[in-house]
């Protein structure tokens, strides 16, 4: 890549308000977008190939690409892809890994982004995973990135160097949320719940802690709900 040439990332756009934020924090650093979106099988797959699509729309993103991964439901062993498993509903403060985690997803898509990227001469590759879903996911942890990172160096080529940047690894979903606000992202076109494409249930985890950063930062979320609890303390 010639000094010319802007600098490009991949973004794992999930269609989720986690995603859509690292898009965003990415273009603002001034990064050409190639988002990165796969479809295994969940229940809501539709839909949020739709909310990525929008935002690789409204970032003028540089490509978006849509993986098909059905491997990943046929492997089965979660509640997202297995119909005999249902999803649970939320339990904020379990330590226990929820049914919802599909085994070693994170390793599996961040294999195809880096392979995009280094095809696409990027020089970094954004994830949205944060401190909420480390508590319960193994593949979102912080040392889990960091092992990665090493995979990336040891299997790309001499000249390939591509940074694996989870800028809120640290952060809750509230941090998210306000951090998004700032940069106007359109989290109407944002879908997080696990069980339902319209409207989203308000009751799985994913719900739950979206509705809950929501409330923290006292913004209405907007997209529509079955069910609006009130999960902020």
């Amino acid at each position: 890549m010639t000094e010319s040439t802007p600098k490009r990332a991949v973004v794992l756009a999930s269609g989720g308000m986690d995603s859509a934020t690292a898009a965003h924090v990415a273009a603002d650093e001034g990064y050409d977008l190639y988002l990165l979106h796969t479809s295994y099988g969940q229940e809501t797959e539709d839909k949020e190939y739709e909310c990525a699509r929008t935002l690789a729309d409204e970032l003028d993103a540089a490509d978006f690409l849509h993986v098909e991964t059905g491997h990943l439901a046929a492997i089965g062993g979660s509640s997202l892809t297995d119909d005999e498993m249902e999803v649970e509903d939320a339990d904020l403060d379990s330590e226990e890994v929820p049914t919802s985690y599909v085994p070693f997803r994170n390793a599996n898509l961040l294999a195809m982004a880096t392979s995009y990227a280094e095809a696409n001469e990027c020089e970094a590759l954004f994830i949205g995973a944060h401190s909420e879903d480390f508590s319960g996911y193994p593949d979102c942890r912080p040392a889990f990135f960091d092992a990665f990172q090493r995979v990336v160096d040891a299997g790309t080529k001499d000249d390939t160097d591509i940074d694996l940047r989870a800028p809120f690894v640290e952060w809750s979903k509230t941090d998210i949320a306000e951090r998004g606000t700032e940069l106007g992202v359109s989290y109407e076109h944002t879908w997080s719940c696990y069980r339902a494409e319209a409207p989203a249930c308000g009751t799985c985890d994913a719900c739950a802690f979206r509705l809950e950063a929501f409330q923290n930062i006292g913004v209405r979320d907007p997209i529509e709900y079955e069910e609006r609890p009130e999960y902020a303390e």
